[in-house]
């Protein structure tokens, strides 16, 4: 059954529809509700403005001048220019081109913003996740300890228990309790965090699961987060965007025109002409390539830098993915699950003692949760390779 969620905004409400909660679903939300990334959209649009703004064209200048006699009353001349400068035209092509690519990094940047504020959100849902598995695990077995408990309670009201074995079983339900308080304290952190993240408003998160994991070796998996890592494509569009600010600076010797309209007075004569124009930049363009040249060696040299950096963590964390991978699944749960279901009818039955029962009972489900911890660390590492993707 579908549930409608209002999720609460600054200036809205979002509903978010969904059967059950899923990462996805969750990420969703966030990215429309997260204050961080509102402002950082803001600040890519005022961004994107600022460059297209320094490709206008020079205010146009209006100058007027009155010029006065002793011998004539009032103004005996006067002198009135209009005037609007302008580059030379191939550089307004130049610059809008070089205004683009610089426009292109600005968005990579803020892809890359997205990215890690998705990741952490993503990160987070994988720890309530575990967190949750591991409270399960936890009541289940505090239910077991609560169930033996009243059993032993009753066997020692007839005689057939030793108070030792009452004790044995309230200490194990009273660390358990401990262990569930603790649990569910990391749990309400989590949510709290996630919440946060989605502007402070609450989120759906019963029933969310892992995902799925990408199919593919470790090959495929490597070129897969080359080709979307959100780092190299904004390395890559600065290198772009400092090879073209090279070509607009070589064109820094082209004169700046101006065109302009002038009209002289005196007395009852008026005279009228076109100004015409042009400065040379002698001096204003001195070393300007040469530190144009010198940033888009340095974008160049951090493009393959960062493709290296990239390449070797991804490698580092797919050995990693794969080794836990293989812990994961060395774990076997259901025979861990069905040996404590003999045991309980072991001790159930007097054939073992509760000391026995606790001697095994307390190595399964340390497994037990080991094998939720190893789940969760391989996970995330999945997501750590894959989070260019989301």
């Amino acid at each position: 059954m579908k549930q409608k969620i209002l999720m609460a905004c600054a200036a809205m409400c979002i509903a978010c529809t969904m059967d059950a909660a899923s990462i996805d679903s969750v990420l969703h939300c966030i990215e429309q509700n997260n204050i961080e990334l509102k402002a950082l959209k803001k600040d890519y649009e005022a961004g994107c403005l600022e460059i297209k703004s320094q490709n206008n064209l020079e205010d146009p200048s209006v100058e007027y001048s009155p010029f006065f006699n002793k011998a004539v009353n009032g103004v005996a001349s006067s002198e009135l220019v209009v005037s609007q400068g302008f580059d030379f035209p191939t550089v307004y092509a130049a610059r809008t081109k070089s205004g683009r690519l610089q426009q292109e990094v600005l968005r990579q940047e803020y892809n890359k913003s997205r990215r890690d504020i998705l990741f952490n959100a993503k990160t987070l849902c994988l720890d309530f996740i575990m967190q949750t598995k591991k409270k399960t695990l936890l009541k289940k077995r505090g239910d077991n300890a609560l169930r033996l408990l009243q059993m032993y309670e009753k066997r020692l009201e007839d005689g057939n228990a030793n108070i030792l074995e009452v004790n044995k079983i309230k200490m194990d339900l009273m660390n358990v309790r401990t262990e569930i308080a603790q649990a569910e304290a990391e749990r309400i952190a989590t949510i709290n965090s996630l919440s946060a993240l989605n502007g402070n408003s609450p989120l759906p998160l019963n029933g969310m699961e892992y995902p799925a994991t990408p199919d593919g070796d470790g090959e495929t998996l490597l070129q897969n987060a080359l080709n979307n890592d959100n780092d190299i494509h904004a390395a890559a569009a600065s290198a772009k965007a400092s090879e073209q600010d090279v070509k607009v600076n070589k064109q820094n010797w082209m004169p700046k025109l101006q065109v302009g309209y002038r009209r002289n007075t005196d007395g009852s004569d008026a005279s009228n002409g076109f100004l015409v124009g042009a400065s040379f930049p002698l001096f204003s363009s001195r070393n300007k390539t040469k530190a144009a040249k010198a940033k888009m060696e340095n974008a160049r040299l951090n493009l393959e830098n960062t493709k290296a950096m990239a390449e070797n963590g991804i490698k580092t964390k797919i050995q990693q993915m794969k080794q836990l991978k293989q812990a994961a699944q060395a774990y076997d749960e259901d025979l861990m699950i069905e040996t404590l279901r003999l045991l309980d009818k072991a001790v159930e039955s007097g054939q073992i003692s509760i000391v026995e029962y606790y001697s095994e009972a307390d190595v399964i489900y340390r497994n037990l949760q080991a094998s939720i911890e190893a789940e969760r660390q391989y996970q995330g590492v999945m997501a750590d390779i894959c989070k260019n993707d989301i």
